[in-house]
């Protein structure tokens, strides 16, 4: 059995791409920053029957994320299927003017930063298996940017230009990398950015395997 690692574990698109691909028959490793939500959200996937355990990890402290996954692939199973989510904090959209160099570290390290730890941390074992998922879920202004969103605009856009690379670098390894792009909120009463079906498009990306950016809707004009 292998593992479903979700870095940004929450109550909305976390426990519902966690349903998705636990009830596929994968362990889960919820990683988030606060160990009360890791035990709500655990709790509430056993009695769905998926076998889950929480972790505790910050997208803003790398090592600590690196701890996690290897905690993970040693408790539950080897890391075939790393979602990398994590809800971006709201100081990190400041209009573009009012934006300084020293804005940029913490969407950086939160959107660069992690993402690349995280991907070093499973890569081994996902060529032990012979294969691998890496998804990464981001907002609109990865592709549009946003003048007033101006740190997830930047940080969004390099962390999928980082998610193309792996695409083409590791396709030949059977590892796949690919992007979901959200436009605006995820709310459980959109008809295409609610937590469940984005979690079937989840899904559908790691078993389909068809291309790399993929869009929830179409970005608004």
């Amino acid at each position: 059995m292998t593992t479903f690692a979700l870095i940004g574990a929450g109550a909305g698109l976390g426990l519902a791409a966690a349903r998705r691909f636990g009830t596929a028959g994968h362990t889960v490793a919820l990683i988030a920053r606060g160990a009360e939500r890791l035990d709500a959200l655990t709790a509430e996937l056993a009695r769905d029957g998926v076998r889950a355990r929480g972790f505790t990890a910050d997208a803003l402290d790398p090592a600590s994320l690196v701890t996690a996954l290897r905690a993970a692939a040693d408790t539950l199973g080897p890391v075939e299927i790393l979602q990398y989510s994590p809800a971006v904090r709201a100081d990190f959209m400041k209009p573009v003017l009012d934006t300084t160099a020293d804005d940029l570290d913490a969407p950086l390290t939160f959107s660069v930063k992690g993402p690349v730890t995280a991907v070093n941390a499973v890569l081994p074992g996902m060529r032990e298996l012979g294969r691998g998922t890496l998804l990464f879920v981001n907002g609109g202004s990865a592709v549009r940017p946003h003048p007033e969103r101006a740190g997830t605009s930047i940080a969004f856009a390099a962390e999928g230009a980082y998610a193309r690379m792996l695409h083409d670098t590791l396709a030949p390894e059977n590892v796949h990398a690919a992007q979901l792009i959200v436009p605006g909120a995820i709310h459980p009463d959109s008809e295409h950015s609610n937590p469940g079906t984005l979690a079937e498009r989840l899904y559908a990306m790691h078993t389909e395997r068809d291309g790399f950016r993929h869009y929830a809707e179409a970005l608004p004009d």
